[in-house]
């Protein structure tokens, strides 16, 4: 086995990042005045009340959308694909088989089956769906159809891949799972994730820091540390003191903004 540490993942440098969005009630601003930094080879997470903005800044780090005001720096240092997003829904097309899904990315970028052929095998072998390969969409559960955006996303090897609440639709078990593999596959290859979550579990499993935002319009309210060790088990975590001590920080420094995101939305 390669004892090698794995290469790090693109150092992001966000400042004054604002979003406006026209609608026909007027001008809305979706983010405002975001400032951070982000390391490269790290797993962030981003939480925060609903409407605050988190997708549209994942979207605008996508290059999906574009910011109104501020600037964005990522230093891919040298990494030939900058990003890769894996959204809610694993967005698999129904037609393509689980390998000409993973595939997909790769081949829209002119590179040559045979290249292909190594790297889609490794990726199915890293999310475990190496026997399914023939399967289509419908024959996958909800958990093995997103453990195909992920390796769909990691054979083009990303510096960053973005990730929005990718396991929020799924039940509490396979959740679970699909977060441990999401750890253990990050600790393996050294990207830089981005995470959208609206859960403080998840935020405390899966990330380095947390982010957390403003009710709308979304600004930065502070960002936590998670000193836990790599690796994790995540559910020996979930038991520990500082688990506890942390979750209940996280949950004081949000309760203000979900209560105003809530008052917001009944005096609409």
């Amino acid at each position: 086995m390669n004892s090698q540490p794995p290469r790090k993942g693109a150092r992001i440098d966000i400042t004054g990042l604002t979003k406006l969005f026209e609608t026909a009630r007027g001008t809305v601003q979706a983010i405002s005045g975001i400032d951070l930094k982000v390391e490269p080879g790290e797993f962030l997470c981003i939480v925060g009340p609903s409407g605050c903005g988190k997708s549209t800044l994942l979207r605008i780090l996508a290059g999906l959308e574009k910011q109104s005001s501020g600037k964005i720096d990522i230093d891919t240092a040298g990494w030939k694909i900058e990003n890769a997003m894996v959204f809610q829904e694993s967005g698999l097309f129904p037609w393509m088989s689980v390998e000409e899904n993973i595939g997909f990315g790769l081949m829209t970028r002119g590179v040559s089956a045979a290249e292909r052929a190594p790297r889609v095998e490794a990726a199915m072998k890293l999310v475990g769906l190496t026997q399914f390969r023939r399967h289509f969409p419908n024959q996958l559960s909800g958990g093995m159809r997103q453990r195909g955006a992920i390796a769909r996303a990691f054979v083009t090897d990303p510096a960053v891949l973005l990730m929005d609440e990718p396991f929020a639709a799924l039940d509490a078990q396979n959740r679970t799972i699909l977060q441990e593999e999401l750890v253990r596959i990050w600790e393996a290859t050294g990207k830089t994730v981005v995470y959208i979550t609206h859960s403080i579990d998840e935020a405390l499993f899966l990330g380095d820091r947390a982010v957390v935002m403003t009710a709308h319009p979304g600004r930065i309210k502070e960002i936590i540390d998670i000193p836990f060790p790599h690796p994790r088990n995540l559910m020996e975590l979930s038991v520990t003191p500082l688990f506890g001590e942390l979750k209940m920080k996280i949950w004081r420094v949000l309760e203000d903004e979900v209560n105003r995101a809530r008052a917001g939305e009944d005096a609409a």
